[in-house]
């Protein structure tokens, strides 16, 4: 069987099927297609203007890697005039993120950037490790989650950089729009689209990838050799996240797509102006935006500190009955100048109530809502 030639060059034999167009190419029209893609990207939204510095969020993984790469190649090749960061979050997860970070460690030596790593221990008082023994792992992801954010931004803000990027691709866009359709969460569907978030603050955030397919991600960084790493969150295999990500990579089977369309469908997606929906405003704890008086970071610290980790999540009735307990919702005030700066710690009171007696029992009880 002669080879199939390249559909791009016409020279050269093919190497592999696109999964986004199913296009068989080359390895070097295969790297000039993603790359231009993400570049033309980047243009179109006005990502950037020359002289910002970028944090780039950076986990070790597949996609963090490949956007460091890629943002620094374009950087270089188009002239961005960019000043590029890796910035990394150590969630205190053994057996995963130690490792991972070794990764990151190898990546700013080999693309000769400036690494800064922020941790959940510094930053909040515990580990992902440590909240996981004490809140179990049904509702691990929703502290990772909201933690990780918000670790992003602290970095971020002490770095004094004036944008961030991350890795979130195609897939995960699209993840994120089938998961509020299915839990009928309007406000967020609304805007988990939108490949800038957080515009309206002091620190935007992008994602370069919001239309890479996740595998050709995996096959850039294949081809390309880099040094990522890729196993998985010993935590995330009970992650709501799975349910959506099975159901899209079954659609991609059947018609490859799929992933566009549910994001172009999201874009498009009108909500009628009678439906109410939340109004961004500041934490009066820490300064972080929310669209209530405590952020969802301050609510489940104020849970875990008290030893009632599950009665943060939930219903706005638990998290009402959680502040009522000391009756002042803004003790412990906290501006994010003062955590910038470096003069206050979210962990306040951490000590104190992991050494304190535990709730009683039913106190602990959270699927009985």
């Amino acid at each position: 069987i002669m080879p199939k030639v390249c559909q791009d060059c016409g020279e050269r034999n093919a190497a592999l099927k696109r999964p986004k167009t199913g296009a068989a190419v080359c390895q070097e029209c295969f790297f000039l297609a993603f790359e231009t893609e993400v570049h033309e990207t980047i243009l179109e939204n006005n990502l950037f203007e020359r002289g910002d510095v970028v944090a780039i969020g950076a986990s070790g993984g597949k996609d963090s890697t490949v956007l460091a790469y890629v943002m620094k190649l374009l950087n270089d090749r188009y002239d961005y005039g960019l000043n590029l960061v890796l910035l990394s979050v150590d969630e205190g997860i053994s057996g995963y993120r130690d490792d991972s970070l070794e990764t990151v460690k190898r990546n700013q030596q080999q693309y000769s950037l400036p690494l800064t790593i922020v941790s959940y221990k510094e930053l909040y008082g515990w580990t992902m490790d440590e909240i996981v023994a004490v809140a179990g792992r049904k509702s691990n992801c929703t502290f990772c989650g909201v933690f990780r954010r918000q670790a992003l931004d602290r970095g971020a803000t002490m770095l004094k950089v004036g944008k961030v990027v991350t890795g979130h691709n195609a897939d995960d866009v699209a993840e994120t729009v089938l998961m509020n359709i299915l839990r009928g969460d309007v406000a967020r569907l609304q805007r988990c689209t939108n490949i800038v978030t957080g515009a309206e603050g002091d620190l935007p955030r992008s994602k370069p990838f919001k239309y890479t397919y996740e595998k050709e991600i995996v096959l850039y960084a294949y081809y390309k050799k880099l040094d990522y790493f890729s196993t998985e969150c010993i935590y995330a295999p009970n992650a709501y996240r799975g349910h959506a990500r099975t159901l899209l990579k079954d659609l991609e089977k059947i018609r490859p797509s799929a992933i566009i369309d549910i994001i172009h469908s999201g874009e498009a997606m009108a909500v009628k102006e009678t439906v109410s929906t939340a109004v961004q405003g500041k934490c009066i704890r820490c300064g972080y935006m929310t669209s209530s008086d405590l952020c969802k970071a301050c609510l489940l610290l104020e849970g875990l500190n008290k030893g009632m980790p599950k009665l943060a999540i939930g219903k706005k009735i638990h998290a009402a009955q959680l502040r009522a307990m000391d009756g002042d919702a803004t003790a412990r005030p906290t501006t994010s100048d003062q955590v910038a700066a470096g003069s206050v710690s979210y962990s306040v009171g951490v000590e104190e109530a992991k050494t304190a007696p535990s709730a009683p029992p039913a106190r602990h009880v959270a699927n009985d809502w």
